[in-house]
């Protein structure tokens, strides 16, 4: 205890705590001007600069990918328009604590005063809880700002994305990377020991995210090797930071529309770009065999009958062995996908047929293609009159197969592609011989 005690027993002083502020936090933005990356919407001709111009802030919606900025506009937005700026988090806040920013604010605008409340991932509150804000940014007690990283109009209410304007935040590029390196090297007075391979490495691990970004930077800086880092030895020193993907959010549905469309587009490096950008995210491959062979169904159809088996074949494949040889299946059936033959004629023809179902209701078959396995029937007239195709010329009667008075749609268009080249000349050969047999 003498250490920690005097002779009288007084306590000694203890020891100075030095707070450390993050590199992220300390060069954050003092202004809007300052903001990297989001010139379309600071910019004078932006939807934020013109509001600003005309000193009419309305309530917003933030909506864009991690580490882009949403908290520091919004906070910059109440230091530009005089408002109190409160951030609650809808993790963290429940409606007892909303209940008490309402009143705060309230009782702020009834002596003059404003507010500006942040909300950080606002889609993670609940459709009542929602619906909660709307009378406060009616009655102008606050101004909403919402920060979210899903697309707001799956995951907010109507009523409050109609309230409240939404602005799209872009992932930050390469070069506006390049701008925060050369803040944080300007604040720290020395560049950082990288050389410009590793530095070009450094703003790949950051994934377009500032906040990651400079969290990286942070740890460099603090290394003194001898001489610059190549980058072999940076990553041997830093663990690299994993792709955002959310299996269940806009971006898993994002990333399955890009190879969807790369294979419909018949560009085979696109789709196994796209296939390999899900599998190193975690997608589960059981999940892609089954789009893939939807993709087969939907774009390739009977232009290439192939196309389905070798689908499901790399689908089983990938059950029956697992990681890689079955990740590698899948990538063979998107190869021969992208590179088939492609044709939406038979999906076309299927929802046409849909409509025509719907349309006509519950209009029974014509009666002589019923079976007759009563007397009864038989008086009634079913089966009377059926022509057996096989005793007929060609194998083809040239009946008619839908409801009585329905006028006889053309549902199935096939394309002068692969295979179905071959099923139009077939569907032509019997167009002509209906024609003929029924005069």
């Amino acid at each position: 205890m003498s250490d920690l005690f005097d002779n009288a027993g007084k306590s000694a002083p203890a020891p100075s705590r030095i707070r450390h502020q993050p590199l992220a936090d300390r060069l954050r933005p003092k202004t809007l001007s300052e903001v990297v990356g989001q010139e379309k919407i600071l910019g004078p001709d932006g939807p934020l600069g013109a509001m600003l111009a005309a000193g009419q802030l309305g309530s917003l919606i933030l909506w864009g990918p991690p580490g882009v900025g949403k908290t520091t506009i919004a906070r910059l937005l109440a230091d530009a328009t005089d408002l109190t700026f409160v951030q609650i988090s809808a993790i963290f806040t429940g409606v007892t604590e909303l209940r008490k920013v309402f009143e705060a604010a309230r009782l702020r605008r009834d002596q003059g005063g404003g507010t500006l409340l942040f909300v950080d991932e606002i889609h993670r509150f609940n459709k009542a809880q929602q619906d909660g804000f709307l009378p406060h940014m009616e009655d102008g007690t606050i101004v909403l700002v919402g920060a979210t990283t899903e697309n707001p109009s799956f995951e907010l209410n109507a009523a409050l994305v109609s309230r409240a304007q939404v602005l799209v935040l872009e992932r930050l590029t390469p070069a506006d990377l390049e701008r925060l390196i050369q803040r944080a090297e300007a604040d720290r007075g020395r560049p950082l020991p990288l050389d410009p391979d590793a530095r070009e490495a450094l703003i790949a691990m950051a994934d377009g995210d500032g906040r990651a970004l400079l969290n990286l930077v942070e740890q460099v800086a603090g290394w003194k090797p001898e001489g610059r880092l190549d980058t072999e030895a940076l990553s041997r020193r830093l663990m690299r930071r994993a792709a955002k993907y959310d299996k269940t959010g806009d971006e898993h549905y994002n990333l399955i529309s890009a190879l969807h469309k790369s294979v419909r587009g018949s560009d085979p490096d696109a789709a196994l770009y796209w296939l390999a950008r899900m599998l190193e995210g975690g997608e589960d491959p059981r999940y892609l065999a089954r789009r893939i062979t939807r993709m087969a169904i939907e774009d390739i159809g009977l232009a290439d009958p192939q196309a389905q088996g070798i689908c499901l074949q790399a689908w089983e494949i990938q059950e029956r062995l697992g990681s890689p040889e079955g990740e590698l299946a899948l990538a063979q059936a998107v190869i021969y996908l992208a590179l088939a033959p492609k044709s939406n004629a038979g999906y076309v023809a299927y929802k046409a047929a849909r409509v025509e179902a719907r349309r006509t209701g519950s209009q029974p078959p014509p009666r002589h293609i019923l079976n007759a396995p009563t007397r009864l029937m038989r008086e009634q007239g079913y089966g009377a009159g059926y022509a057996y195709d096989h005793d007929a010329e060609d194998a083809f009667s040239g009946q008619n197969y839908f409801p009585e008075g329905m006028r006889r749609p053309v549902l199935y268009q096939p394309v002068e592609r692969g295979f179905e080249r071959e099923l139009k000349k077939r569907l032509d050969w019997f167009t002509r011989l209906r024609q003929r047999r029924n005069g």
